[in-house]
């Protein structure tokens, strides 16, 4: 229980924060999620479509400060990586 003006307000802060904060993880992880799909049914066209939509979503994430830089630069390199696999396999 806040004893102060100041820490009642922190606390309407944080929650908001932590509200805004949930719903743009959520929003990352699905765009991962959807990228994984459809790099999993082998569909190239779909994976390419659904890594350029999730790119701009993890970099407004990273430097927000939600995220590390380096975690967004892995999670890109990793799904690329496959999404090229997916590209020379298909040829």
């Amino acid at each position: 229980m806040a004893h102060s003006n100041s820490a009642e307000k922190r606390i309407r802060q944080s929650n908001r924060s932590y509200l805004r904060n949930k719903a743009k993880r959520t929003r990352v992880r699905n765009a991962i999620k959807a990228v994984r799909t459809a790099i999993e049914s082998k569909n190239l066209e779909a994976a390419q479509n659904e890594y350029a939509k999730m790119v701009p979503i993890i970099d407004k994430l990273a430097a927000g400060g939600l995220i590390h830089k380096n975690v967004a630069a892995r999670t890109k390199s990793r799904l690329n990586k496959h999404i090229l696999i997916l590209s020379k396999t298909s040829e």
